[in-house]
């Protein structure tokens, strides 16, 4: 479509499509985790190099045995409950657990040496 203010609109696209796109335009490698149960998530072995992104809204993640760190980008659920660790609930280190479950904002969540911490992005 052209026009007088170079206006081209999202037709074709989710916001977490949006976003994923933008991420990979800036450089950044990006794996898609698709979800075992809706809003479900296991990642089962460490994500090094990558960023992993959440298919859809995030209720739960389980990060596995072996998955010892690793980035998760993900929109919360309206049913949001949080991450685990191999199966156990993990409270969000240094107090980052201040989510706003309202299935729009950008969170990163950073699993290391054991902790989690989430960070808003947008």
């Amino acid at each position: 479509m052209i026009n007088a203010n170079k206006i081209v609109p999202v037709t074709k696209s989710d916001l977490l499509s949006i976003y994923a796109n933008a991420a990979i335009l800036g450089g950044s490698t990006v794996t898609k985790l698709a979800a075992s149960a809706p809003g479900e998530f296991t990642v089962a072995a460490s994500i090094s190099t990558t960023w992993g992104i959440a298919a859809e809204p995030l209720k739960k993640l389980n990060f596995g045995a072996s998955a010892s760190a690793g980035t998760v980008v993900f929109i919360p659920d309206y049913d949001y409950e949080g991450f685990y660790i191999n199966g156990t609930f993990e409270e969000p280190a240094d107090g980052s657990d201040d989510v706003d479950a309202n299935g729009a904002e950008l969170y990163k969540a950073v699993l290391s040496s054991g902790d989690i911490t989430i960070t808003k992005l947008y």
